[in-house]
């Protein structure tokens, strides 16, 4: 499988890759994750990836590859009951965040964009998550211990959170974590 250009500074994303023994160079840059309000929301992070892997494709640095190097580039939100609980601003956020997520199933969605010239595969996945009932004391170390700022609904299933909190799950597990690895692996065998 020949390398391909992560758009992304997910150290989470990145380590999926590496177990994936996917060949990768890191090439990213701060894009604002806004959206059309009338979107429907499934295609929210299919959206902002695109515009991660457009804004990649314009930098000098991606213009010293060779012309066909694939551009990966990830979004994942989380959705409960029709809300959509991004990276939190703050640590009332994160806590205000688990707390509505508390006994509650909800679903992660990871939109996938990848690019090479004028070719774009596009798709997402998406992930059951429910949660047992969180003690407050539970939340506030969770946050205090692993600041979840960087993370969509304020938590990452592989830390402390997710191994003591996670009831059940449907669907794929490094979905979650921010990538759905075996599906970009195989859109990136059948494709490029």
């Amino acid at each position: 499988m020949k390398k391909i250009v992560l758009a992304s500074s997910s150290p989470r994303r990145r380590q999926l890759l590496e177990w994936a023994e996917i060949k990768f160079d890191i090439l990213f840059r701060e894009t604002p994750e806004l959206y059309p309000e009338d979107l429907v929301r499934e295609q929210i992070p299919i959206h902002v990836a695109r515009k991660k892997a457009l804004v990649v494709q314009t930098l000098e640095l991606y213009q010293r590859y060779e012309r066909d190097v694939p551009i990966v580039a990830a979004d994942t939100i989380v959705l409960l009951d029709g809300e959509i609980l991004g990276k939190p601003d703050s640590k009332a956020d994160s806590i205000e965040m688990l707390q509505k997520l508390s006994g509650k199933k909800h679903e992660v969605i990871t939109g996938v964009v990848i690019l090479s010239g004028t070719k774009e595969i596009c798709f997402s996945d998406t992930t059951e998550v429910e949660f047992h009932d969180l003690d407050p004391d539970d939340i506030r170390f969770y946050v205090d211990k692993y600041p979840p700022l960087d993370k969509a609904g304020a938590y990452a299933i592989q830390e402390w959170i997710g191994v003591i909190g996670i009831k059940s799950i449907k669907g794929d597990y490094y979905n979650v974590m921010g990538l759905p690895v075996s599906l970009v692996r195989k859109a990136l065998k059948e494709n490029f």
